[in-house]
């Protein structure tokens, strides 16, 4: 049985994104490269990036669809492969994604949620800026360079030393 993703133009999806290996911190590592990539691609293929935070093992980022497009998968298609070949070869590769003429560096599948609501939107949103001081990196949100949480204190929607009050585990627990 295939898995079928929920598919709609114009709308808006929560995503999280994991390397193959999550002992390794090759998004941090090669930041500037996963920024060109992410750049080219929604240049060429737009979507709203509303909030985005960039782990070492794995991204979480919210789109807002074009409404004449529901392609999120070819996006995310060109985002991986695009880093995954400015990246040299060093990775564990089995003889599975050698024969599709794949790297190895991601996970082949990724999770996506369609945002029902405002609250659900919020939630989401908090989710991403908190994840760093979840996954214990920093002890205090402003202190995660990778993150739109920054673009969102510049914009007075959020204050620096905002903390999220929220229970974040009701959303999903990684």
């Amino acid at each position: 049985m295939r898995y079928k993703r929920m598919l709609e133009a114009g709308a808006c999806y929560f995503f999280t994104v994991n390397l193959e290996d999550r002992t390794q911190k090759l998004l941090v590592e090669n930041i500037e490269l996963l920024r060109r990539v992410y750049l080219r691609v929604v240049k060429k293929h737009p979507v709203k990036t509303i909030a985005i935070v960039i782990m070492p093992d794995h991204l979480h980022a919210i789109w807002q669809l074009p409404e004449s497009d529901s392609n999120y998968a070819m996006r995310w298609r060109l985002i991986k492969s695009g880093f995954s070949r400015g990246l040299p070869p060093t990775e564990f590769c089995n003889i599975s994604r050698i024969a599709k003429g794949e790297r190895g560096i991601w996970q082949r599948r990724y999770w996506e949620h369609k945002i029902r609501d405002e609250g659900d939107l919020d939630n989401h949103i908090n989710y991403i800026h908190y994840n760093p001081v979840k996954h214990k990196y920093v002890s205090k949100v402003s202190d995660w360079s990778f993150s739109s949480f920054h673009r969102y204190v510049n914009n007075s929607k959020l204050l620096s030393n905002w903390e999220c009050d929220n229970n974040l585990n009701d959303i999903y627990d990684e």
